[in-house]
């Protein structure tokens, strides 16, 4: 018999505590190993339609539509807005960080009208100044992100989603880093269409992306409805608004297959369905304000060791992120060296920065899965230990010592 070219799979261990992807909790993992059933198979419909409920009570709405893109979370952001965007439409998007640059680069592709607002990275905008812009402006669409993983900011919505109705804007919200870790209501702030990832909060691996839409975004997708020939029927006729330009990311169509009617779009990712619904599951089984809150202290153990190691918080503290915390690099500190290190030395992965950012702050994530007791001690004392290693003058033991008082407290 020869010898096999390939060695089987195998991985390292890793305390992963960057702002995604984050650990897989194991109940999610267990159920991707279940048997594969027929996308039309009556059992798998009724795992279809419970998701499908799931991921209306995780959003706080009460939408009809709710439903998962299998891709990665930016196909689900690119996804909504590929719905609700014409050519020439005005699409207004205030940037405060890498992802928002993101939204303004899919509005471009789809021939919108892009304008944005900035403030600089490290801060969030005044609603009230995106209230105003709104009303003044009038756009199409209004795109934002709620929590900037590349600064670590999270945006106050207050004002903005009536500001939308007022003008008849629809308010689309990249709401990837934030679902359910930190608070998120799509009705109460009148949010047209959110977008979440499974690989952050959600504690599932990458590759499904649920969303939801209410009737006033329905409505814009409707008017732009075509159907696949072959399957047209007579009460579908062509109409001049030009077409949603991604078939397989068209949510019309992706709404009529999770639809009771099931017309048939593509094959769904039938395990990566079931780790949602696993993921989503656990969610609600912990219930949204105590995971909110259990994301709360896992990033007060994080600020408190932190600080006591004498190192320094980027960013606007008023608009802090709860699950991303950014530190400054130490002047002379080589980032990325520390981070190998840290890896290699004792599993732990943490991030740097994007654009203007990049070698400037390290990036601690704290979501789903990963924020845990065990995490955040392990990574603080390694974190430590890394720094005395490279020869940074910190108050060595202090970190986790600090860590310790918070959730001794607690």
């Amino acid at each position: 018999m020869s010898t096999p070219r390939y060695a089987d799979l195998s991985v390292g261990k890793r305390t992963i505590l960057t702002p995604g992807p984050v650990e897989a909790d194991p109940r999610v993992l267990r159920a991707m190993t279940t048997a594969i059933l027929g996308q039309f198979d009556p059992e798998f419909t009724a795992l279809m339609n419970e998701t499908s409920l799931m991921i209306r009570d995780v959003f706080r709405t009460k939408n009809t539509r709710a439903l998962p893109v299998d891709g990665t979370s930016r196909s689900a952001v690119e996804a909504a807005l590929t719905a609700v965007i014409e050519p020439g439409d005005t699409v207004l998007v205030p940037v405060f960080g890498r992802f928002g640059h993101l939204l303004v680069e899919i509005a471009e592709r789809l021939d919108g009208r892009v304008e944005t607002l900035e403030t600089p990275w490290g801060t969030t905008f005044d609603p009230a100044v995106i209230a105003d812009a709104v009303r003044q402006r009038k756009p199409r669409v209004l795109a934002m992100v709620h929590g900037e993983t590349s600064t670590g900011r999270v945006q106050d919505f207050t004002g903005i989603g009536d500001a939308c109705r007022e003008v008849g804007a629809l308010f689309v919200v990249d709401a990837v880093a934030t679902l359910a870790g930190v608070p998120f209501e799509t009705d109460a702030w009148k949010v047209d269409i959110a977008v979440t990832g499974a690989q952050k909060c959600l504690s599932v691996p990458a590759g499904i992306s649920p969303l939801t839409w209410n009737d006033r975004a329905e409505e814009r997708m409707r008017a732009r409805r075509r159907v696949e020939k072959g399957i047209r029927t007579a009460a579908d006729v062509d109409n001049d608004r030009p077409a949603i330009r991604s078939n397989y990311l068209d949510l019309v169509q992706l709404a009529d297959y999770w639809s009771p009617a099931r017309l048939n779009h593509h094959t769904e990712a039938t395990t990566m369905l079931y780790a949602l619904r696993e993921g989503l599951r656990v969610v609600l089984e912990e219930g949204l304000e105590p995971r909110w809150a259990r994301h709360k202290l896992h990033e007060a153990a994080v600020v408190a060791g932190v600080t006591a190691m004498g190192l320094d918080l980027y960013g606007d503290p008023k608009s802090k992120l709860p699950v991303v915390t950014c530190i400054t690099i130490p002047a002379g500190v080589d980032g990325d060296a520390v981070r190998a290190f840290l890896l290699d030395r004792f599993g732990v992965e943490i991030a740097s920065s994007f654009g203007p950012l990049k070698g400037k702050i390290w990036r601690i994530g704290t979501m789903g899965y990963s924020a845990s007791r065990f995490n955040v001690l392990h990574g603080l004392g390694a974190l430590e230990a890394t720094l005395v290693h490279f020869g940074v003058k910190i108050h060595t033991g202090a970190g986790v010592q600090a860590a310790l008082k918070v959730y001794e407290g607690n």
